[in-house]
This record gives C-alpha cells, structure tokens and sequence, in this order.
C-alpha cells in the first residue's frame, strides 16, 4: 500500500512538473505551435510514436544478447518485456533508482535466478554506461568549441558530463582496486551510523560489499567474453543514435528548415540535454527535461522548438511509460497464472505417486 502511494505521488509529480515546463515552453508562442503539430500528416505522427517503440525494442535486443549467457533459448521478446519494464519503473521513480528491481523480478520470472538477474543488470549498465561516455567524449571534441559559445548553459551540461565520466572512472577503478573500496565503504558507513542516516550499520555494510563483489565479478567475465562486449556496444550505438536524433527528423516533419550537415549537431544537443538530466532527481527528470531542451534547441528550430519538444518527450517519455505499464501488468498476470499452472501440475504429479 506504502508503495503504491509512493509512485502515485510520484505520477502526480511527473504531471504537475510536466504541466509547468510545456507552459514555458508554449507560453510565447503557443498557437504557432499547436498549429504546427495540428498541421502535421497524421503517418508522421505514427513515425514519432513508433520511434519511440523502436528505441526500446532496440534496448530488448541488447537484454537478449545479454541473458543468452544465462538462458540458450533467451528469446528477444523476453528482452523487450525486461526493456519496458525498466523504463515504466526508470520513469515513475526518482533518478530512476526502481527500474532494476523491477527487471530483477521479471527476469526470475522468466527463469533467470536473482543472482544471475543482477549480473545481467550490472553488465547492462557497465556496456552501456562505458558506450555512453565514448560517445558524448567524441560529441563533446567534435562540437565544444561551437556550442560552449552558443549556450549560457553549457558549463552546467559540461559538469554533468564531468560527473558521469567520474561515476565511470570510480566504477572501473572498483574493479581493479576493491580492497580499497571495500576498506572506504566501511569508513563512509560508519560515519552515516554516527550521523545516524543508517540504521543498521552491518547489514548495510554487507549489502554494499554484496554489490561490489557482485559489479567486480561481471566486470571480469565481460573482459573474457570481448564478442560480446564488441556486440553489445555496437547495438548501443544504434541505442543512441535512435535516442538523439529523433528531434532532428521531427523538425523536418514539421516543416522546419534544417540542412543535412545539422543531424549530427542535433545528435550533440540531445545528449547534452541528456547529460544535464544527472542534476534533476524527479522522477523521469520531468519538467527539467523539457526546460533544458526548449534552451538549448530554440537557437536551430526558432519557434518551432515548443512543437518539436512536445513530440520528443511523448514519443520518448510518456508513450513507453504508458507502453512499459501494460507490458508489466500482462507480463505479471502471465508469469503468475504459469507459476499457478506449474504448480497445479507439480501437485497432481504427487498425488500420482
């Protein structure tokens, strides 16, 4: 019941802050927007939405290479339930810190026991977080020059960046040096337990060497398994790639001029947007998203950045979470009445004997 509060409080959130930001972005020009949007054939419109059903296919593929480690028969449409999931529960709590528990669960559910669901996870993560920064690194030399002149807000985009590339660092430095680490988790929870911001000063120590031990575990079996880390990356550079130029391809949609040589400056912007997102803790970084967007993207698209973020943000945001929602009720209600049929055969077979 707690729980369910929890995220009905967070939904309320998500909309009211959802609320405000397209007020601020509408509030100049809003009819040359809806009008913009209204104008629109109604096959683009399905582009827009599909796109963003295609991105999180695309993140399904990269589950099912990865649970074929655990499971031969690991099918893509088990990876596209885990990928819904996670960004249903990504986007209804704050930092998106209740999509892998949620993947966790349905991963057991579908055959793959929690230990092995974590390693899934944290490869994942590692795969993707690493391919990210790789990424945006080559965005940032390619057009930091131009847009650091462009944008009063670029150096708080520039800290996010910074920020995500210490979180990488201290990760991989995790790996090679856990001793360390686990000598610092000690010291750091000591001093919350003196502070008393932790309870139980044992128990969590032991779940932050839990996880360290389970993070350096799949840190040494991915460098085995190069093929697959080479895979992986590959499929998250398409990831990407879907992710950011989306507004580009939406602009020209609307009918607003922009020339070939510019896709790869809206691919820049949109993961800058993304890197500003580390500092808004609300959940699905609603409200925040949309603001920095509007700023950053107004100097190409003009008036017609409003309309282009509208589009964006449903196609990428409230679309899957509507999407991620039913994929989790249906994949629930399927993984309960198989695990009842399971076991309604399992006694029969007793019963027998």
């Amino acid at each position: 019941m707690k729980q369910g509060k929890k995220y009905a409080l967070n939904l309320l959130l998500i909309i009211v802050v959802t609320v405000f930001a397209v007020w601020f972005a509408l509030k100049d020009n809003y009819e040359e927007v809806l009008q913009l949007i209204s104008g629109m054939p109604w096959y683009f419109l399905v582009i827009i939405m599909a796109w963003g059903i295609i991105y999180n296919l695309v993140i399904g593929w990269i589950y099912r290479v990865l649970g074929r480690r655990y499971r031969k028969d690991y099918r893509f449409i088990h990876g596209a339930v885990i990928a819904f999931v996670g960004t249903f529960f990504s986007g209804i709590t704050p930092s998106a810190t209740g999509g892998q528990f949620a993947q966790a669960y349905i991963l057991k559910k579908q055959g793959i026991k929690i230990s092995d669901g974590a390693s899934l996870l944290w490869a994942d993560f590692i795969v993707y977080q690493t391919t990210m920064m790789v990424y945006v690194t080559v965005l940032f030399l390619l057009k930091f020059a131009y847009y650091s002149a462009q944008s009063a807000w670029f150096n708080l985009i520039l800290l996010g960046y910074l920020i995500n590339l210490a979180v990488i660092a201290a990760l991989y430095t995790m790996a090679l040096f856990p001793k360390v680490y686990v000598r610092l988790s000690a010291v750091v929870v000591n001093l919350l337990a003196k502070i008393h911001l932790v309870k139980d000063r044992e128990k969590t120590l032991e779940g932050w060497n839990l996880q360290l031990a389970s993070f350096t575990s799949e840190i040494k079996k991915l460098t085995k398994d190069k093929k697959l880390i080479v895979k992986a990356s590959l499929i998250n550079v398409l990831r990407m790639t879907l992710q950011f130029s989306l507004p580009f391809f939406i602009a020209l949609m609307l009918g607003i001029s922009l020339l070939p040589s510019q896709l790869l400056d809206v691919i820049a912007l949109s993961s800058f947007v993304m890197m500003a997102n580390s500092f808004i803790p609300i959940p699905g970084a609603s409200g925040g998203t949309e603001v920095v967007f509007t700023l950053m993207f107004t100097g190409m698209m003009g008036a017609g950045t409003g309309a282009v973020m509208i589009l964006w943000r449903f196609s990428t945001y409230h679309l899957v979470m509507i999407v991620g929602a039913i994929v989790f009720v249906l994949a629930k209600r399927y993984y309960d009445k198989k695990k009842m049929k399971e076991d309604v055969i399992g006694i029969q077979q007793e019963e027998v004997l």
